[in-house]
């Protein structure tokens, strides 16, 4: 199906749809900026809004790249799930005073969601776009809403720690549901913009509004990613798995490192690096629990770590893996490089439950755990790996 392109002209009177992209203008200035033409709220940064006469919002925009290794925007169209990092990405401001309010209004928001009783009449209809090439265009991710039926109030805006140029400063991080809205009309655009009853309003904003239930837009897909998207992208990234690679100069060292930053991800984890000689094939074996705690479902897992370079990991490697994952077990394959589309083809079309964490992986969940450049992969591996 060919991806719907909405010409500058048209953004005015145009109708939001998921995927669609909206061309940016070509005089070379800020008035080329789409959004402001399909939503006039301002023409820079990654928070925008609207304020109503009486004080609040009309409608919150939150526009990302979902390319910033910092602070790491992300869509999960399985879950219909956004999780967006507030705009206090540098030191020098305390977590509420930054220069557009951002993390005040998400502080708001969730606070509105998790009072007693809930006042999600006080939350305005809140849009995701992101950012693509060429120009100017973006493109429409999704109505969305804070929070998630999976999420807790504990885990769905979170304030977190990074540091900078030697300072510590907080940002947050927040869980928000697309709702299953695939085309937000121009009536109902038309409607806010004019503070008017919104009869025009999806049916799962209204039900959200209503009742609290999320109906979130999921869309199973099968996943093969491509070689780009497994490596990371930037310099830094780069510097952080080049870290790794060079600190393990022996390739079965990196096992334990392997097993480790599988158990940062997977958090519920029990497990034992292999002895090389007696290993039968599998660098490191463990538990995974699901679950409650005082009665959970263990699941057997094998793990394989690759320390590569430069060339992926193919389908013969990745066929030593299958044929040692027993009934009931799951496989775990962690790389300091990439799957080669032939093997990650494989894997997905034959159904083998395995799990890929490729080295654009191991840094974005490095970076989850405070762990954001080659200096402070290099202490952890110290810390955690020291050499005799």
């Amino acid at each position: 199906m060919a991806i719907a392109i909405v010409p500058f002209g048209e953004l005015p009177s145009a109708d939001l749809r998921i995927d669609a992209i909206y061309e940016g203008g070509t005089a070379g200035n800020a008035a080329d900026d789409p959004l402001a033409r399909l939503l006039p709220g301002g023409n820079q940064g990654g928070f925008r809004y609207k304020k109503s006469p009486s004080g609040g919002f009309l409608f919150l925009i939150l526009y990302t790249d979902l390319a910033d290794p910092d602070w790491p925007d992300h869509l999960d169209v399985d879950l219909g799930r956004f999780t967006y990092y507030g705009d206090n990405k540098r030191p020098g401001h305390a977590l509420h005073e930054t220069p557009r309010g951002g993390n005040s209004v998400l502080r708001d928001i969730f606070h509105a969601i998790h009072a007693s009783p809930p006042q999600r009449d006080q939350i305005p209809p809140i849009f995701v776009f992101s950012k693509t090439r060429p120009g100017r265009r973006v493109v429409f991710r999704g109505l969305t809403v804070p929070g998630a039926r999976e999420v807790s109030a504990n885990d769905d805006l979170v304030a977190i720690w990074r540091t900078a140029d030697g300072q510590r400063f907080q940002n947050y991080r927040a869980i928000f549901t697309i709702l299953d809205a695939p085309v937000v009309s121009r009536d109902w655009l038309n409607q806010i913009l004019a503070g008017a009853p919104q009869t025009a309003a999806p049916e799962a904003w209204l039900r959200w509004r209503q009742t609290g239930v999320y109906t979130p837009l999921a869309a199973k897909q099968r996943k093969i990613r491509t070689r780009e998207e497994q490596l990371p992208a930037s310099s830094a990234d780069q510097a952080m798995v080049k870290a790794i690679y060079s600190y393990f100069e022996d390739p079965h060292d990196f096992e334990k490192c392997a097993a480790a930053i599988w158990a940062m991800e997977a958090a519920a984890v029990d497990y034992e690096v292999t002895r090389a000689s007696v290993d039968g094939g599998r660098d490191a074996i463990g538990e995974y629990r699901l679950g409650l705690p005082s009665d959970p479902i263990r699941l057997t897992f094998a793990l394989e770590a690759k320390r590569y370079d430069n060339g992926g990991v193919g389908v013969h490697e990745l066929a030593r893996l299958i044929s040692r994952i027993r009934h009931r077990e799951f496989g775990v394959l962690v790389t300091t490089s990439y799957v080669s589309r032939q093997a990650y083809t494989e894997i997905r079309d034959d159904q083998h439950p395995i799990i890929v964490i490729s080295a654009a992986d191991i840094v974005a969940i490095l970076k989850k755990h405070g762990i954001a450049d080659a200096a402070a992969t290099a202490a952890w591996l110290a810390h955690e790996f020291p050499k005799t």
